[in-house]
């Protein structure tokens, strides 16, 4: 390959990317166990791509149960060097409804328990990764610019609150959330985001926000995500469709 394939990781709706043209998928052994799927390889936009789904093909991995480390050694084994996650969010701040499409820039990691680090050797000096910008600019450019080309709106910024899961979280954590300077939450920004930056991988996240986190809007939460997920992935699938690498 004359550039280095891009890799995609997704969650919910991911795997019906029909841009996506497979040409096949690796299985992939890794130093952290097995990734949460096959590796789909092929063709996205023109170039070489590389396609994982992070809660498994069957949408059947809990978040705090997601092997991130082997998903992210895979694809970079495969040669990817630029990450594009996907991810759903709720929103918090007051202008990320449902239906919107943003590019955090920030992180406030909430989680606990899950293995968070490459650098676990007690043989070698420990490595304190520098982390103050979390999301890989040319990345975060990448997808705001393949935004733009597809006519899809995508928010510039935002502060992502990683919650542990599986559960929703109660009105009084987000509420605290809120005033941390949340602008949303999900479920699995973190480790991802530290453990591409351990991996040397550029890595940036398109968040699809598909419903209001609990206690900041009306109605059932599970029944606002029936309403937006969907549309929110089309807008995804338009973004991902003109990715436009530089050389």
């Amino acid at each position: 390959m004359s550039q280095a394939p891009i890799g995609i990781i997704g969650g919910t709706g991911i795997s019906h990317l029909t841009e996506f043209q497979v040409t096949g998928r690796r299985v992939v052994p890794t130093p952290f166990g097995e990734p949460s799927a096959p590796v789909m390889v092929g063709h996205l936009g023109g170039r070489d791509a590389l396609l994982i789904t992070r809660h498994g093909s069957g949408h059947t991995i809990p978040p705090h149960l997601v092997n991130y480390r082997a998903n992210l050694w895979a694809l970079k084994h495969l040669g990817a060097r630029r990450i594009v996650a996907v991810g759903s969010v709720g929103g918090i701040h007051e202008a990320l409804a449902p239906g919107q499409l943003v590019a955090p820039d920030q992180i406030i990691d909430y989680t606990w328990g899950r293995p968070c680090t490459i650098h676990e050797a007690l043989d070698v000096p420990v490595v304190h990764t520098e982390f103050t910008e979390p999301y890989s600019a040319p990345v975060r450019s990448l997808i705001l610019e393949a935004g733009s080309r597809a006519g899809v709106t995508i928010r510039d910024g935002g502060v992502y609150g990683a919650t542990q899961g599986p559960r929703l979280e109660t009105a009084a954590e987000i509420e605290r959330m809120r005033r941390d300077g949340c602008d949303m939450v999900g479920m699995t920004g973190m480790p991802e985001a530290i453990v591409a930056r351990e991996m040397d991988l550029e890595y940036a996240l398109c968040a699809l926000v598909i419903n209001w986190a609990a206690g900041r809007g009306e109605g059932d939460i599970h029944g606002q995500i029936e309403r937006h997920i969907a549309g929110c992935m089309g807008k995804v699938r338009s973004i991902l469709a003109v990715l436009q690498e530089p050389a």
